[in-house]
């Protein structure tokens, strides 16, 4: 099998740290991409442990020379990236006529700009090699609307917009382009959103709702973003796939 060097934005913690170890254990050197240096520190040794390849890197993904810097140094260390998760987001709540536009340019740097920078630093790694993967994580309030969320699922159906049009130029080139799109996953990220009251219902009451009525977990994404990743996955490009219990029906 051919060694496959995956990039992983976000992978210190939640789904990123799940694909990141679930790549890891499908045989792929993992670069884990964090704002967070020593929680990428920390998975990257979890999987050195478990005698897998990994590097930790440290940058801001909305930063166009920390995230060209922080992919030579995968070319490097590892080799040309050509499985790229894009996964590292932030979130906010604030009603519409309050999001000033500091908070607008922040939530779409991160969200929006951190997908479409480490795309085309890893572009020509995947070009040269006549094949590769671009997985972006969206969310499922980008397909069905989020009260006090304009700004992040405008950004989300900003990376689903951006993930069909990158399927339809690089198809041609042996890269597939696809979006793994989360409903309510039991991450970090989402606990400190339910310990911060900033849902109207208790969780448990809404996930009650949904057709799978709990929340997901880290690993349902991981599992998701790996098997388009695959080579199995090659004839699946500019497609959503939503890993959401149903909740986006």
């Amino acid at each position: 099998m051919v060694a496959r060097i995956a990039l992983v934005t976000g992978g210190a913690s939640g789904m990123g740290e799940a694909a990141s170890l679930r790549l890891a254990q499908e045989g792929r050197p993992v670069a884990i991409l964090d704002v967070d240096g020593p929680g990428a520190e920390r998975v990257a040794r979890q999987i050195v442990d478990a005698g897998g390849k990994a590097l930790a890197l440290q940058a801001d993904i909305s930063r166009k020379d920390q995230v060209d810097a922080a992919v030579a140094q995968v070319r490097q260390k590892l080799g040309p990236v050509t499985i790229l998760v894009n996964n590292a987001a932030t979130e906010n709540f604030c009603p519409f006529a309050d999001i000033s536009e500091a908070n607008w340019d922040r939530i779409m740097a991160v969200n929006l700009k951190g997908v479409f920078l480490p795309a085309q630093a890893v572009l020509p790694d995947m070009v040269a090699a006549g094949w590769g993967r671009i997985v972006n994580i969206s969310a499922y309030g980008a397909q069905i609307g989020a009260a006090e969320m304009a700004h992040y699922t405008a950004s989300k159906g900003g990376v689903i917009s951006l993930t069909r049009s990158l399927a339809i130029e690089l198809g041609g080139k042996g890269i597939t382009v696809n979006s793994v799109s989360p409903g309510f996953i039991d991450t970090p990220m989402a606990r400190r959103v339910i310990e911060g009251g900033k849902f109207s219902i208790p969780a448990e009451q809404l996930v009650a709702g949904y057709p799978i009525p709990r929340l997901g977990r880290p690993e349902e994404i991981a599992a998701a973003c790996c098997f388009l990743a695959s080579e199995d996955a090659g004839y699946i490009t500019g497609q959503v796939l939503g890993v959401n219990g149903g909740a986006a029906m």
